[in-house]
């Protein structure tokens, strides 16, 4: 677009040449205006012109010269910017414009007037880029309290006083209204077909429909959407709706007020408040009476001491874990009692970013786009959301790069799109910044201050000090989890008495038996900014409804599809991996076809055994156990943060854990083939099968995938249980050895009491068992005892009994350790409290 601002640049823009200064006018005052300013229009004390009305946005709009017009720009307010009666994002105004901010009625009017053209005869004064006249709409008075310096050309500062709370629950100022005709049918979706539709991507194409009754009132149906339909906060199918009932609908909110449908649409300008939020574990306070409100567009840090509470915090605030009294607001919505509806209008950034590092930034963006957002979603809605996003963080260049080789600030940019595919309103982050140098964490608090000045909350909990000064405020916890301050930045260390934060830490260390929650309630800024908070009582939360488990955006079929898809493309995006893969079963199935061996049948006289067969055979097994278990032993502790972060946007436990059976189950099948191809291509085989009799190679290949099947399920095993994937290998290796050890080929393992029952637990007994039964290896080896031949392996029978038995233990065993992987999953979920 021409003339528009640079991407994610907040500073003002220049004219050099002289222009006519027309004069703006609201409520009786007049200015005449700057072509070098961009004006600030909305509730915000710091902005050029202020606007005391509760139907204006804080920042609602800007009024800017470019290329030899005036425009207005509206910045993504609830209730809209309106030119001659009609909503508009971007406008030229000229001479005698009108136009309306929040309502296109009666909201206040704002005009624009020749130049030198005094309204009602009244004096024009001029409008220099300091200029911030407080105007008042007619019923409402100007603020009486003095206003901080302002710099035009730094971001424009939410006033640190905040509003009184209002009741909760209880939406304001509808975006819009919609007549519902009885007896007749309104749907509701994404799709241009629908009576009412909802321009939002996790709003399925057709999603529900109001339906009159036969009584006269109005009922919700769900059409079977994606994401779910709410009433007051809870999914539903079916509802009749009362005069109080809000309805959920992706990220609109509507009411039913007689046959006229309101509707709230959250456009990303959300208060968000805390009312003394308490934890309480085994008797110690690990949060106490926490209260603060952040408003609209805002950025917030959360700072303190190790032990403070600050990760409690986080997690009352996401909602996964409910402190046990208190209350948070999220626009005037109790979290906890909506959680279902309203827990995808927050995003988290976990400390780990979550990423696929084999995949390229596009790739990695657009499998998340498949798994957060419904199933009949095209690919090309996809692709452009995908695109705005990449655009919005800077993150065109590096589309196409992996993103394992991207700098640590670019890779958080990737992790904090991830979370903006699904444009949360209110976004947290849990250290965002740990470990980077001082450049890229300026960086990365940089591209969080621009977020939050593009129509977002952003809240963060962080180590580091050096760049408080862009946030809004800073949320300081003292030892033991109180509130030690809350404020603006600048303010905080004065409020302290030192001059720089490792004091104040020192403080808390040196004083930890201060009663510093005490002195802060009792100072003026509380309250500024919290005492209206605490004056509502404290309410137990755990009686409340559960938060209940995300609704999956697809459907189970769809996310196995995608996940398959995802999974093959990240195991062939690692070369080593693949080269891994692909050497190592072959150097198995040379080695057994290196052994010296006469095949694998009985030798011709005067030899009576043959006795390379069976350690052939034993490398073969040994193998498929190795290849298996290193396939598949590093997939979920690499992945863990990957998963925890997807389970919470709805990704189905038992979907992920099919896609990895899957795609590694069939890469194991063909390593097994390799090895059997490579092993056997040298060995004469019996001419008949035991089972299968006109394939003797089948039915020896059997076996062995049966093995590496089971070891690449133990191996899935292994990577549920351990957290970091580097300890993964060595244990892979230990379990091969393990195997050869009790394959039952380098020494007697039958008749010898405990040592026999202990290798009824090893896959590697198991298989050589089946294979031997086949070949009738206790005829084709020589006896252990050679004064006891008829004291034979009886897991070597050759009959299709002993044949089958033994692969049916594989089988049970294979089963077993997918009972294991998926209560370990589990397990994870609970510790997380995704489940």
């Amino acid at each position: 677009m021409p003339g528009a601002p640079a991407r994610g640049s907040l500073g003002r823009q220049a004219v050099g040449h002289e222009v006519p200064e027309p004069v703006l006018e609201l409520n009786g005052r007049t200015w005449a205006l700057d072509p070098s300013t961009t004006y600030t229009i909305g509730r915000d004390p710091q902005g050029h012109v202020v606007v005391e009305d509760p139907r204006v946005s804080w920042r609602h709009a800007n009024l800017r010269w470019v290329e030899g017009s005036w425009f207005v720009e509206d910045r993504g307010s609830t209730n809209g910017t309106f030119l001659r009666g009609r909503r508009v994002e971007r406008a030229e105004v000229v001479p005698g414009t009108e136009l309306r901010l929040g309502n296109a009625v009666d909201g206040p009017r704002l005009d624009l007037l020749p130049a030198h053209a005094p309204a009602h005869g009244g004096p024009t004064h001029p409008a220099p880029a300091t200029a911030r006249p407080v105007l008042a709409a007619p019923e409402h008075a100007p603020l009486a309290e003095p206003h901080l310096p302002y710099v035009p050309d730094q971001p424009a500062r939410p006033a640190p006083r905040p509003a009184p709370p209002p009741a909760d629950d209880e939406p304001h100022h509808p975006d819009g209204l919609h007549r519902l005709a009885a007896g007749f049918v309104t749907r509701i979706g994404r799709g241009p077909e629908n009576d009412l539709v909802v321009h939002d991507l996790q709003v399925s194409r057709r999603h529900a429909e109001f339906r009159s009754t036969r009584d006269g009132h109005f009922e919700i149906v769900d059409l079977g959407s994606h994401h779910g339909t709410y009433v007051n906060g809870r999914p539903v199918q079916r509802q009749v709706l009362g005069p109080h009932d809000l309805i959920g609908v992706g990220r609109s909110t509507f009411r039913l007020v007689g046959d006229q449908l309101e509707e709230f649409v959250d456009t990303g300008e959300v208060p968000f408040s805390v009312r003394r939020l308490a934890i309480a574990h085994e008797g110690r306070q690990t949060l106490g009476d926490i209260s603060f409100t952040v408003p609209e567009r805002s950025l917030v840090a959360v700072i303190g001491p190790p032990g403070s509470g600050k990760s409690a915090l986080l997690d009352a605030l996401t909602g996964r874990r409910p402190a046990d009294r208190g209350e948070v607001l999220y626009n005037h919505r109790n979290l906890y009692r909506n959680f279902p509806e309203l827990r995808r209008r927050i995003g988290l950034v976990p400390r780990d970013c979550g990423q696929h590092e084999e995949l390229t930034v596009r790739t990695a963006l657009t499998y998340a786009a498949k798994l957060r957002f419904p199933g009949d979603t095209k690919a090309a809605e996809r692709a452009a959301r995908v695109d705005e996003v990449l655009y919005e963080l800077g993150l065109d260049a590096d589309a196409h790069k992996k993103t394992g080789s991207l700098s640590d600030g670019r890779r958080k940019r990737v992790s904090l799109a991830l979370e903006l595919l699904t444009d949360p309103s209110l976004l947290l982050l849990d250290e965002p910044t740990p470990g980077l140098d001082p450049s890229t964490d300026r960086d990365v608090m940089e591209l969080l201050r621009d977020i939050a000045d593009e129509g977002r909350t952003v809240l963060l909990v962080t180590g580091s000090v050096a760049d408080l000064a862009l946030c809004d405020h800073v949320l300081v916890m003292a030892p033991g989890g109180s509130l030690a301050y809350f404020g603006p930045p600048e303010e905080a260390l004065s409020f302290f008495g030192y001059n720089c934060w490792t004091d104040v830490f020192a403080a808390f260390e040196t004083y930890r038996d201060y009663d510093w929650a005490a002195r802060w309630r009792g100072s003026q800024h509380y309250q500024r900014y919290a005492a209206e908070l605490d004056t509502v009582a404290p309410r137990p939360v755990r009686a409340l409804p559960g938060p209940g488990r995300a609704p999956r955006p697809q459907r189970w079929p769809a996310q196995l599809l995608t996940l398959v898809r995802r999974c093959f493309r990240v195991l062939f995006s690692g070369r080593r991996f693949l080269l891994l893969m692909v050497l190592l079963p072959a150097v198995f199935g040379a080695v057994s076809a290196l052994i010296p061996a006469d095949g694998f049948v009985a030798p011709q006289p005067p030899a009576r055994y043959n006795g390379g067969a069976g350690l052939a055979l034993m490398i073969m097994v040994v193998g498929a156990s190795l290849s298996g278990a290193a396939g598949s032993v590093r997939q979920l502790a690499k992945e863990r943060a990957v998963y925890e972060r997807e389970r919470a946007v709805g990704l189905s436990r038992s979907a992920y854990l099919m896609s990895k059976v899957f795609v590694l189950g069939l890469i194991t099948a063909l390593q097994t083939a390799v090895i059997c191809a490579v092993a056997l291509s040298v060995r004469e085989l019996p001419e008949r099968g035991l089972v299968i009799a006109g394939a003797p190679a089948v039915e020896l290949f059997l076996p062995v995938l049966g093995v590496g099947f089971v070891s690449m399920m133990l191996g899935l095993v292994v990577s549920a249980l351990v957290r970091t994937e580097r300890r993964t290998m060595p244990l892979a290796v230990v379990y091969a050895l393990v195997q050869l050890a009790f394959t039952g080929v380098l020494f007697r393992l039958f008749g010898n009491p405990g040592l026999e029952q202990l290798a009824w637990l090893m896959p590697a007994r198991w298989a050589v068992g089946a294979a031997a039964a086949t070949l009738d290896l206790s005829h084709l080896m020589a006896p252990w005892d050679a004064e006891r031949p008829r004291d034979l392996d009886p897991l070597w029978d050759h009959t299709v009994a002993q044949w089958t038995f033994d692969l049916a233990v594989l089988l049970v065993i294979a089963l077993a350790c997918c009972f294991a992987v998926a209560r370990l999953l589990r397990r994870r979920d609970r510790e997380a409290l995704l489940d």
